[in-house]
């Protein structure tokens, strides 16, 4: 499966994020989900070294956001 907004490969963590509002899978990477303040419901089980490295990472430009909520 790949991330709808950049195309990469989805990780088994990534490919079973939801929102966390909906219960829909999101189908995102972690790197363009983190421009958003999209709430999300993840399966740590899934998550490896990489993954996890992903959700720590910073942007340069941390006050830019993509609302998709309103």
């Amino acid at each position: 499966m790949r991330c709808v907004i950049c195309d990469v490969l989805l990780s088994d963590f990534e490919a079973t994020r939801k929102h966390a509002d909906t219960g829909e899978y999101l189908d995102t990477c972690s790197k363009c989900l983190s421009y958003t303040k999209t709430p999300t419901v993840d399966n740590f089980d899934l998550a490896d070294s990489e993954d996890l490295a992903n959700l720590e990472s910073t942007h340069d430009d941390q006050d830019w956001y993509i609302d998709f909520e309103n």
